[in-house]
């Protein structure tokens, strides 16, 4: 019994051994996947809930800073004159988030400040797509985090110049 046992051992030893050596050989034999870059000008589309569609230019930088050219959302639509300064970091699986501190229309009145965060993903060495959400700084009592916020969406194409 003690035999058997021990010629198990060694048998299922030997074969996680190979598994693992030829698991090793295909990895090495493919080759590398290179992870998408956020550097460089960007074309960012957005739409939020109560604001519609609008535009900016994103420009990033060096160790996660960039700026911001809102384009169509100056005061009748217009864009805004100067740019505003951006945050952005890459993550694993080709993740990216940009933030940055901005002032957006709200209806057809009035204007607010606020944070305008994308969350989303490399899908090529061209584009990114995913997630926006702007918190305003108005507090808002029915919402869950007390601050005004509106979702919607983004798709980012890389600007050659």
């Amino acid at each position: 019994m003690r035999f058997f046992m021990a010629f198990l051992i060694l048998v299922s030893g030997l074969a996680s051994e190979g598994f693992t050596s030829q698991a090793t050989q295909s990895q090495t034999s493919l080759p590398a996947k290179q992870s998408a870059n956020v550097s460089g000008r960007w074309r960012v589309k957005f739409t939020l809930s109560g604001i519609g569609e609008k535009n900016l230019i994103f420009e990033s930088q060096v160790r996660g800073s960039g700026w911001f050219r809102l384009l169509d959302t100056g005061p009748d639509n217009k864009p805004m004159p100067d740019p505003i300064a951006a945050a952005w970091s890459q993550t694993t699986n080709d993740r990216v988030s940009i933030s940055g501190e901005v002032e957006l229309p709200l209806g057809t009145c009035c204007r607010e400040m606020g944070t305008l965060i994308f969350k989303g993903k490399i899908i090529s060495t061209n584009s990114i797509s995913g997630k926006a959400i702007f918190i305003g700084s108005t507090e808002d009592q029915e919402n869950f985090n007390t601050f005004r916020t509106s979702l919607g969406t983004f798709t980012a194409t890389r600007v050659f110049d």
